[in-house]
Formats: structure tokens, C-alpha cells, sequence
């Protein structure tokens, strides 16, 4: 008779907690509708049936944002603590490096973000782009976790492996280097964020010592080196491939029923969705059962609340990712090149900026780091304050890719000053705050980045200044989403330093610590 009290209770739980995560989720997606129905109603207006494909895929964002998060908190961050800490009171270092490298390869095919990447070039095989991304994520992130292990410097061991980076894009084609540096950001999406940010806790959290607090982000930072010298030496090897890229061809809707048979067709709608989905999460529940059954042996009841969280997840991702890739990939594609084609096509840098502020709080794996943060701060980084910053870092990124799609700027200008300047910052920044920051960069450049600003950019450049342009100068949105974050979150980090001396000195603040709000 105990037990119903206790299952309604926990049921009013859920749908209070779906509630409040269905409110944010509207939140974030409300500026960005908003935005593409005043350039509808101003300077690019789009046909109705593709005005009404735009709509239901911001409703299906919403409902799936809410969904995924809530599924997130109730699973996956779960399971990526157990099995963290798990690997290090093994004290096994080969049982760590096997299994991060293998759960590494995993969640990255599985990445909705790097499936919508994998289309848009044409250059390369999908699955061979794939595989070469997931193998430098699954090498990275064994190197992330045996930093936590022997206490390595972030910001050093970033240095190293960024001078090889540029070292090796010197030699690269025109073609694939911009493809490089985006699928560094792209494979940081709503599946390996969770499960990698959990990770680092869970190991950090068990390794303990007084540097446990820092060592608890940088995973997302060093796993997004490996796709990009991944690829960049898939180019080497390769040669760069074809530069041409075949246009985004918008659905010519008319009525009701054309309009839902495109979110159910089994190329691009639902069940197609719910397919990918299924494989994406399979292999990654498949992995944690052999955790559970060997070494985690968790009680029925949390094991109950995974699969809760699980099929939430789930639900979420189908919902998200059909909204995304049927509802906004072509009106971002359709927009650009309307923008793109008028005599005042300047407009897309604002434009652009303006975009980019909004467009980084539809992000789902934005929000599971900006909670993460603040938990792990214990407030002192609050979610409004990362949030502000990545939405100013976005908009910066976004302006200089309307920049070189107008102008052809080569992405060297941008990428190597903007990582000069963040690598530099790591010095005289408080150690959590570069790690928050890089991970922050490859956390704000996800599916909406990939499946809305990209082809937007992709359109706009075809527009203005021709097709054979789209490969060098339209890709690489996503790679300057990925960075200029780096910078706007250390400055972040000087302003708490800042304050905090102001107080008097201390680290930063313990759950017993007087907490600096910014």
C-alpha cells in the first residue's frame, strides 16, 4: 500500500520536472522563430508550405529539448558518473584505457551532429568521415582521462596538441581543412556531452586531491582534437576529394497532407529518426549493461530510473533531431540564399550576429553543461552568466562567418589568432575556467549549428558569390562557433578573479565557501 503514494509522488515529480523543462526549452527557441518570421515578413519571405515545415519543426524542437534534458539528467549523466568512477576504483589503468577507448568510438557514431555533417560533404564517404572522427574522439579521450589520472596541466597539454594540429593544416587542401576544424565542434553533441562531462566527474570525483574540482571539465576539450587531426590527415592521405557540393533543394508543399508526409518519410522524417536514434543509443545501453553485470552491480530502483531517463532521451532525440534536419536545415538553406542574392547582402553579418546570440540556447547540450557548471561551482558560475557568455561568443563567431562567406577571408586569419589568444588567457585564468571554456566551445556548436547556421551559410555564399565557394569559405561556421567561446569564458574567468580578490584571496569556493556570483 506504501509503494502508491510513493510512485505518484514520483510521477507528480516527473511531470513537474517535464514541465519546467518544456518552459526552457520554449525559452530558448522562441528568439530564433521570432527572428526567421521577421526576415519572412521583411527581406526573405518564404513560400507557406515551407513558413508551415519551419513552424512544427520549432514545436517538435521544444518538445524534444524538454524530453532530452530531463531524460539526460535521469540517465545519461548517471550512467557516465558510475561508470567513471568505477574505472578508477579499479585502479585497472589497461581496463581504462580499453574501455574509454572503445565507449569514445561509440558515442561518437552514435552523434546526431556528425550524421548531419557527414551529409553535407561531398567529398568524402559518410561512413569513412565517421569512422576516422570516432577513432580520434575514442584516442582523445583516453588522453583526457589519463590526464585526470596523473594530474597533467589543461592548458598545456592543449598548447602540445594544438601546435601539432596547425603543424599538420599546413599541409592540408583548401577542400577539407574548414571540414576539419567543424568536425571538431560537431562531434561534442547532445549524446557524447552527457556521457563525457559524467565521465570526468565521476573519475575526478573518485581520484579526489585538490585538484579534483578543476580536473572535472576539459574531457570535451581534448576529445575535440581528435576529429580534427583525424580528418585533417584523412585529407593528407586522400588528397581532399571533390570541392563540388550539390544544392539544398527546398520540399514544394501545398497542402496538409504533403506537409506530414515529408515528417514521415523513411529518407528524412520520423522513421528514419527513430531508427538512427535507436542505433545511436543502443551500443551505448549496451556498454553500460556489461558495466552493471561485471563491476557496477546498481540497485533495481536506480536501474528502473536509467530506463526512464533512457526512453525520455530517446523520445527526445527523435523529436529534436526530426525538427532540426526536416524543419530548419532547408529554411536556413532558403533564407541564406535569399539574403545572400540582394544588393545589400552586408546585412548578413548582423544579421548573422543576431542569430548566433539566439541561436546557441536551442542547443540541448548547452543546458546539460551550464547545470553541470553551476552544480560543480556550487552557484559561483551561475547558468544565466555561462549562458550570456556563449551566446556573446556565438554571435562573434557567427559575424566573422558572414564575414569570409561575403569575403573569402581565408579561416587561417580567425582560427589562429582566436586560439592564440585563448590558449594565452589559460595563464592568468582560474584553472576551471579554460576548462570549462573549451569545453564550452565544442558544447555550443551542435545540431542547430550544423543543421541550421551551416546551411544558412551554405546558401548565402552560393548566393553571393558562387557554388565552388561553399567548400572553402561557407564551412567553418561551425569550428568558429567552436572557438571564439574559449575566449568570452576565460574573460568570464578574469571577472570572477577579479571579484574574488576583491574579497579576499581564497580557491574557489567549496559547498563551506562564501559563493561570488557572477
Amino acid at each position: 500500500m506504501k509503494k502508491a503514494p510513493a510512485l505518484l509522488r514520483r510521477g507528480h515529480d516527473l511531470r513537474r520536472n517535464l514541465g519546467e523543462k518544456t518552459k526552457e526549452a520554449v525559452i530558448s527557441v522562441a528568439p530564433i522563430t521570432a527572428i526567421v518570421l521577421i526576415l519572412h515578413f521583411t527581406i526573405a519571405p518564404l513560400p507557406l508550405g515551407l513558413l508551415a515545415l519551419f513552424l512544427v519543426g520549432a514545436l517538435l524542437l521544444v518538445l524534444g529539448m524538454g524530453l532530452f534534458t530531463l531524460g539526460a539528467d535521469l540517465s545519461m549523466m548517471p550512467m557516465g558518473e558510475a561508470v567513471g568512477a568505477e574505472l578508477i576504483k579499479s585502479r585497472k589503468l589497461v581496463l581504462l584505457i580499453i574501455s574509454s577507448l572503445v565507449m569514445g568510438v561509440v558515442i561518437t557514431i552514435a552523434e546526431p551532429d556528425l550524421q548531419v555533417l557527414a551529409n553535407q560533404i561531398p567529398s568524402v564517404p559518410n561512413m569513412t568521415l565517421i569512422m576516422a572522427v570516432a577513432i580520434g574522439v575514442g584516442i582523445f579521450l583516453v588522453t583526457a582521462l589519463l590526464r585526470i589520472v596523473f594530474r597533467l596541466r589543461l592548458n598545456f597539454l592543449l598548447i602540445g596538441l594544438y601546435i601539432v594540429v596547425f603543424g599538420i593544416a599546413a599541409f592540408a587542401s583548401d577542400t577539407l581543412l574548414s571540414v576539419a576544424f567543424d568536425s571538431g565542434g560537431v562531434t561534442t553533441g547532445p549524446i557524447t556531452v552527457p556521457f563525457i562531462l559524467a565521465l570526468g566527474i565521476g573519475v575526478s570525483a573518485v581520484r579526489g586531491g585538490k585538484d579534483a574540482h578543476d580536473d572535472s571539465f576539459g574531457l570535451v576539450a581534448v576529445c575535440s582534437v581528435g576529429p580534427i587531426l583525424a580528418v585533417l590527415l584523412l585529407d593528407i592521405l586522400t588528397g581532399g576529394g571533390d570541392a563540388t557540393i550539390e544544392a539544398i533543394v527546398p520540399s514544394d508543399i501545398h497542402t496538409f497532407r504533403e506537409l506530414v508526409a515529408v515528417f514521415l518519410d523513411v529518407e528524412h522524417g520520423f522513421p528514419y529518426e527513430l531508427k538512427q536514434v535507436a542505433i545511436a543509443l543502443l551500443p551505448i545501453v549496451g556498454c553500460f549493461a556489461l558495466f552493471q553485470i561485471f563491476m557496477l552491480k546498481l540497485p533495481k530502483s536506480r536501474l528502473i530510473k536509467m530506463g526512464v531517463g533512457m526512453v525520455y532521451t530517446y523520445l527526445g532525440l527523435v523529436l529534436f533531431l526530426t525538427g532540426v534536419n526536416v524543419g530548419f536545415l532547408q529554411i536556413g538553406n532558403y533564407i541564406g540564399s535569399l539574403i545572400g542574392s540582394l544588393d545589400y547582402n552586408w546585412v548578413l553579418i548582423p544579421i548573422g550576429a543576431v542569430m548566433g546570440f539566439f541561436v546557441v540556447m536551442a542547443e540541448p547540450a548547452v543546458h546539460i553543461l551550464n547545470k553541470q557548471v553551476e552544480d560543480i561551482t556550487v552557484g559561483a558560475i551561475s547558468k544565466k552568466a555561462m549562458l550570456i557568455s556563449l551566446s556573446c561568443g556565438v554571435a562573434v563567431s557567427i559575424a566573422l562567418a558572414m564575414v569570409r562567406v561575403l569575403t573569402g577571408l581565408a579561416i587561417w586569419w580567425i582560427i589562429i589568432p582566436g586560439y592564440a589568444i585563448a590558449l594565452a588567457l589559460s595563464f592568468f585564468v582560474p584553472k576551471i575556467f579554460t576548462a570549462i571554456a573549451f569545453d564550452s566551445g565544442g558544447v555550443a556548436s551542435g545540431p542547430m549549428t550544423a543543421a541550421f547556421m551551416l546551411p544558412f551559410a551554405m546558401g548565402a555564399c552560393a548566393a553571393a558569390r558562387g557554388s565552388e565557394h561553399v567548400m572553402t569559405d561557407a564551412f567553418g561556421i561551425v569550428a568558429m562557433v567552436a572557438m571564439t567561446p574559449l575566449v568570452t569564458i576565460q574573460i568570464l574567468g578574469l571577472v570572477y578573479k577579479i571579484k574574488l580578490s576583491r574579497v579576499k584571496e581564497k580557491p574557489l569556493p567549496s559547498a563551506d565557501d562564501e559563493v561570488i556570483e557572477l
